[in-house]
């Protein structure tokens, strides 16, 4: 990855305006090839200047490959953040190291593989990613709140920031986008694959939604084949998950920013996959 160049217009200029394209939990082969076929038609209707996407789930539903990553880099994706699927594929541990690009909750502990921020540029203006992992009902080796202090002072002076929270209670992600309104461009949650209806920007200026869904089947169970879904609820007995091959749809967010670390507009994104043959609703 080239080092950044400096700013025209840095956090402390009058203005850097940019577009955030950041797409939901890409899950399994189908999930990437529709985030492919997506992303030239969303770069031409939107004209985002970053994109950002969770892949967390690329790798036949579970963690991530390092050809996955890599597909999605000749892409164009600008960054990758991950989730509590980060170490499901041992490959994956030394490309964490070499790759500035993709990102690991910050909050996992020290010792494990990856790092939790990036910076990115594009045209004079750099955009911080951080990832966060919940406290409740995932496995975070710390706060949550206490380390995406240490995150925002890693990715110092940048333009803009967006936050990937990753986390299964909602409680945890409303709180996050309040506590960081004002000093982020967007927090963005992830992991339930159900996007929500709450997308807005706060009073500080921060972009926010509690979850942006899946890039994936939305015709399974978030993700799985639904008879295997039920047939696991039914008798609660461990069954072999498989991802569904139909109903393909990319879920996202649209972030427009004026000015330093503050966002103009929120906009969702529902698209279904254009092979399929449909319009975007």
């Amino acid at each position: 990855m080239a080092e950044p160049q400096a700013a025209q217009t840095g956090a402390a200029g009058s203005a850097a305006p940019a577009k955030i394209l950041f797409v939901g939990d890409v899950v399994g082969g189908l999930g990437r090839e529709t985030l492919l076929d997506c992303l030239p038609v969303l770069r031409e209707r939107h004209e985002p200047t970053f994109v950002v996407v969770n892949g967390e789930n690329a790798a036949g539903g579970l963690g991530i490959t390092p050809k996955n990553a890599d597909q999605m880099f000749a892409a164009g994706v600008d960054a990758i953040t991950l989730g509590n699927h980060t170490y499901h594929r041992r490959e994956i541990y030394p490309y964490l190291e070499a790759s500035e690009r993709i990102v690991r909750p910050a909050n996992f502990l020290r010792s494990q593989p990856g790092r939790g921020t990036c910076v990115v540029e594009h045209d004079g203006v750099r955009l911080g990613v951080i990832n966060i992992s919940g406290n409740l009902y995932l496995r975070a080796g710390r706060s949550a709140f206490t380390e995406i202090e240490v995150a925002l002072s890693e990715v110092g002076d940048v333009d803009h920031v967006l936050v990937d929270v990753h986390a299964e209670a909602t409680s945890e992600k409303v709180a996050m986008g309040w506590h960081l309104d004002g000093r982020v461009s967007a927090v963005v949650g992830t992991h339930t694959h159900v996007p929500t209806a709450d997308a807005r920007v706060l009073p500080g200026g921060t972009a926010y939604i509690t979850d942006v869904g899946m890039t994936g089947p939305r015709g399974g169970v978030i993700g799985v084949k639904r008879e295997q879904a039920i047939e696991s609820l039914l008798s609660q007995m461990p069954v072999r998950f498989e991802t569904l091959p139909e109903d393909p749809w990319l879920m996202g967010v649209v972030v427009s920013c004026s000015a330093p670390r503050r966002a103009d507009s929120i906009e969702q994104v529902l698209m279904p996959r254009p092979a399929a043959g449909a319009a975007e609703r």
